[in-house]
């Protein structure tokens, strides 16, 4: 049983930056992607960025160019870098770690984003 735990979430000023962890609790092998979705009460989790296993790097529009992903390999560990943030960036932000058998999930991380 592998855990992923996030940390970095809070409450932040609109334009302000935060950087979300996600380490993973054992090694994970044979990683395909990990990435990061967010949800909001109500709303379908969607995805926010993805770094798969070869290093390229894929956003949703509406964090381009404000949000950056990327990963400790070594570590088992993704990022997610976020700056100027906007009140409709509130969520609760998931970790997503995919091998070809697993698809593991943290348990989420809160951000408020004040206006």
């Amino acid at each position: 049983q592998v855990d992923l735990v996030e940390s970095g979430g809070g409450l932040v000023q609109a334009g302000g930056s935060l950087k979300l962890s996600c380490a993973a609790s054992a090694t994970i092998f044979d990683i395909n992607a990990m990435g990061w979705y967010r949800q909001v009460p109500g709303n379908q989790r969607e995805l926010v960025a993805v770094i798969a296993g070869f290093g390229s790097t894929a956003y949703a529009d509406s964090v381009k160019g404000r949000f950056t992903i990327f990963r400790d390999s070594a570590e088992n560990t993704v990022y997610l870098q976020m700056n100027s943030l906007r009140p409709e960036d509130t969520a609760v932000y998931y970790c997503n770690v995919r091998t070809r058998l697993y698809n593991y999930w943290g348990q989420g991380t809160q951000v408020t984003v004040s206006s």
